[in-house]
């Protein structure tokens, strides 16, 4: 490894659960461009605006931050997260009226993690219990605080500046996902957390710094930069192929499991290497044999409204416009999900869903299916 590349940039915190699954990602990943997208920007401005609303409601001094991402919703979400720590911050002042908080914290894990450090949204330290508390904005993927990797490093970095201060027994570590109603809390002992530190995280760190160890393609290729063309996940997904599309009924139910196990994630491979492609094929001019670019199909739009409904009123046609009210979505959207659930919750209904073949992961609860026994009369 070159000496003048940045280590922590390589083994981050949010990315641990990629880099520890996969050793050899990290220093893969360092050829590619890490680009933002407004999904990053938007989370970004809701962090901000939450650091805000947390420091005024503590009695801290705070400058209101300003975005083109704050609107009515994330102005309901980054409530919401603030109460939740509120609540905490109350209810361990119960027992401990000297606690100690931390807003947005640099947090020092590089005994554990070569250069490594991340920054902490909340940090509640007092009664022997450190609480670890991080907001996540997005609402495509729900985020389990069970083990998750990243929260584990942020408890090793506060437990750096508290230990010597505080006798700390337990680490309480809550992801609160406002946009999906999600509010994981993992809870394990400062014993069981340095057992995972020492035998665990520390080795692979150690792999992955070096560049050595495994490729492994999986779930937590998701977020990597070289997920495009890494040929690691290209061989797994392929592994599909083995069966050369055999016609269902000549494939053991052994068979057909594994194949709709591996279909996801050949369905997103398959989806990455278009999107891939196609960039370059447009952007960069790249030639694919085989393929060309061309025009998509696109759909007409009035260029003028209003001249085209005095055009069409002048040639005596009048109905014009289509009424009808503005979507759930929309409502919602405009009234704040909590007007929304108080004016209208009477009047919405969600019907059941189609019943859908996932994986024994998935956390939705098993649908209990009733059986019926057709008897079928001998016409003779």
């Amino acid at each position: 490894m070159s000496g003048s590349y940045n280590a922590h940039s390589v083994l981050s915190a949010s990315g641990a659960y990629r880099w520890m699954a996969c050793t050899l990602s990290a220093m893969l990943e360092k050829d590619f461009d890490n680009v933002t997208s407004t999904f990053a920007e938007e989370g970004t401005a809701a962090h901000d605006l939450s650091e805000h609303k947390l420091k005024k409601a503590l009695k801290m001094r705070s400058k209101k931050p300003n975005s083109q991402y704050q609107n009515d919703e994330m102005d309901e979400m980054t409530d919401l997260y603030v109460e939740y720590c509120l609540s905490i911050i109350e209810k361990m002042k119960e027992s401990c009226p000297d606690l100690q908080i931390l807003i947005e914290q640099r947090l020092d894990f590089s005994n554990y993690v070569p250069e490594g450090f991340g920054t902490g949204d909340l940090i509640v330290v007092g009664n022997k219990t450190l609480h670890v508390i991080d907001l996540k904005y997005g609402k495509g993927i729900e985020v389990s605080s069970y083990r998750n990797p990243q929260m584990m490093l942020y408890a090793l970095g506060a437990l750096s500046l508290f230990d010597m201060l505080y006798d700390i027994e337990q680490v309480v570590m809550t992801i609160v996902q406002p946009r999906v109603g999600n509010f994981s809390t993992y809870e394990l002992s400062v014993s069981e957390l340095m057992d995972w530190a020492e035998n665990e995280l520390k080795p692979k760190a150690e792999l992955a710094i070096r560049g050595e160890g495994d490729y492994c393609a999986g779930s937590h290729c998701r977020f990597c930069r070289a997920k495009d063309v890494c040929r690691a996940r290209a061989m797994k997904n392929l592994e599909l192929m083995k069966h050369e599309f055999a016609n269902p009924d000549l494939l053991s139910d052994e068979e057909v499991a594994e194949i709709i196990g591996l279909a996801d994630e050949l369905s997103k491979w398959a989806s990455d290497v278009y999107t891939y492609a196609s960039a370059l094929a447009i952007n960069e001019g790249k030639e694919w044999t085989g393929f060309k670019v061309v025009e998509g199909r696109s759909r007409r739009k009035y260029t003028d409204e209003e001249a085209v409904a005095a055009k069409a009123k002048e040639a005596g046609y009048n109905d014009i416009y289509k009424k009808a009210l503005i979507s759930i979505t929309e409502m919602e959207k405009l009234m704040g999900k909590k007007t929304f659930k108080e004016l209208l919750s009477d009047y919405v209904k969600k019907p059941k869903g189609k019943l859908t073949l996932v994986p024994e992961s998935d956390k939705r609860q098993a649908v209990e299916l009733i059986t019926q026994e057709f008897q079928i009369e001998d016409e003779n």
